[in-house]
């Protein structure tokens, strides 16, 4: 960072890579956080673990439950740098819950002119609070501090309904279900749902190595199989031929069932996701939520290209952080994703048209056209995130295009 100072040069961090948007990108000095990984510290009483910055999820989380230790949510990936996951707003689902970043309780930064700032309880909390969600903005975040949970497992259901039904009965859920998703697939009637309750209790032994082998079978089926190989499959097949989408559509949900089991939360929160895409999130007012979603769903048919990727819908508890994308409200999220190489412009317009309409707020990382005139006016807390901007970065040194746009030069 000195030596950027010196000669005048803006500096980005990349964690790993995930965000659809130039979050990252730059002409000058670009820092990796590969290189800054594993777990320094463990606080067993309150629960505390601090962790450097470019430690992935996917490596995090086994090391937390080796401690008895888990992450009170999650998203439904786990290749995100820690300091990426929280810069962006990632979250999970479950009204009951709250985004990654709402579990930071302290912060390592190297600020504009090299100098380390240590936030948390005891060192500026106000300021910390602020750089929970920073976007690389305020400066290149080394280590991180996270509350966490005593470990638990998860009792998961998973299984095809159709859309109609679930749109009626998902707020239901939301306040009796500690985690509930779901993915509707365009062109059909019916969408995948997840439902997760916390347990302490254990995964039942197998009866006999058969009845272990179905089991397994029959989730590997579901989480690979179906979700990645086949599905990948049939995505390569409708890019070449569109017509036929709305027909492999209908064979994706078909074959897919109803999986129920139990086992640790982060196997079950996160899953693999090796088919290549390109995605747009907007979050709404809780309690405009579905109405959204359905004005989604009459969309997709004025659309030129037939859809074939599902939609996400996820529901998170508000929070507090200015940039949080659930700050001061119950949130829904609705998550719209292409395959790889497909035009989306027409439906991403399309849909952040009707995110418009909600005050909608766009994930950080994720696909959007918002400017920051619009996105000020979404944001409660816009001018205090603002202030720590002057006050950590007043010449800019962790801008770029992007930020440019988002934040304001």
């Amino acid at each position: 960072m000195r030596r950027a100072t010196a000669d005048g040069l803006r500096v980005r961090v990349v964690g790993a890579g995930h965000s659809f948007t130039p979050i990252a990108r730059t002409d000058d000095v670009l820092v990796s956080l590969d290189g800054l990984t594993g777990i320094e510290a463990v606080d067993d009483a309150s629960g505390r673990v601090r962790v450097r910055a470019g430690t992935r999820l996917f490596d995090l989380n086994p090391r937390l439950d080796a401690r008895g230790l888990a992450m009170p949510n999650l998203g439904d990936i786990a290749y995100q740098s820690v300091a990426g996951a929280i810069s962006t707003s990632t979250h999970g689902t479950g009204l009951g819950f709250q985004s990654i970043a709402a579990g930071v309780v302290g912060l390592r930064l190297v600020v504009g002119d090299g100098s380390v700032v240590v936030l948390d309880d005891d060192n500026d909390p106000d300021l910390r609070d602020v750089a929970q969600v920073g976007l690389g903005a305020l400066g290149i975040v080394t280590e991180v501090t996270l509350q966490c949970v005593p470990v638990f497992n998860l009792h998961a259901v998973e299984e095809i309904l159709p859309i109609d039904e679930v749109v009626t009965s998902f707020d239901g859920w939301a306040d009796t279900t500690d985690h509930v998703e779901f993915f509707w697939m365009p062109h059909t009637g019916f969408a995948q749902v997840k439902r997760n309750m916390r347990t302490t209790d254990t995964p039942p032994p197998a009866r006999d190595l058969r009845h272990s082998m179905r089991r397994r079978w029959k989730r590997f089926k579901n989480k690979e199989l179906l979700e990645n190989v086949a599905f990948g499959a049939m995505n390569h097949l409708g890019r070449l031929q569109p017509s036929v989408i709305p027909r492999l559509n209908g064979l994706v949900f078909e074959k897919g069932g109803r999986a129920e089991y139990l086992t640790t939360s982060y196997e079950v929160f996160a899953s693999e996701r090796r088919v290549r895409f390109y995605e747009m999130e907007y979050a709404v007012p809780r309690e405009d939520g579905l109405e959204a979603f359905n004005r989604v769903r009459a969309l997709i048919d004025t659309l030129d290209r037939p859809i074939s990727f599902p939609i996400e819908f996820r529901i998170l508890g508000g929070d507090e952080i200015p940039l949080s994308t659930a700050a001061g409200r119950d949130s829904c999220f609705i998550a719209v994703h292409v395959f790889r190489g497909t035009p989306y412009d027409q439906y991403f317009r399309g849909v952040e048209a009707i995110m418009d309409d909600y005050n909608g707020r766009p994930h950080w990382g994720k696909l959007h056209f918002q400017d920051a005139d619009v996105l000020a006016d979404r944001y409660p807390q816009w001018s205090r995130f603002q202030a720590a901007r002057d006050r950590l970065d007043p010449t800019r040194r962790f801008t770029n295009d992007y930020l440019d746009r988002v934040l304001g030069p």
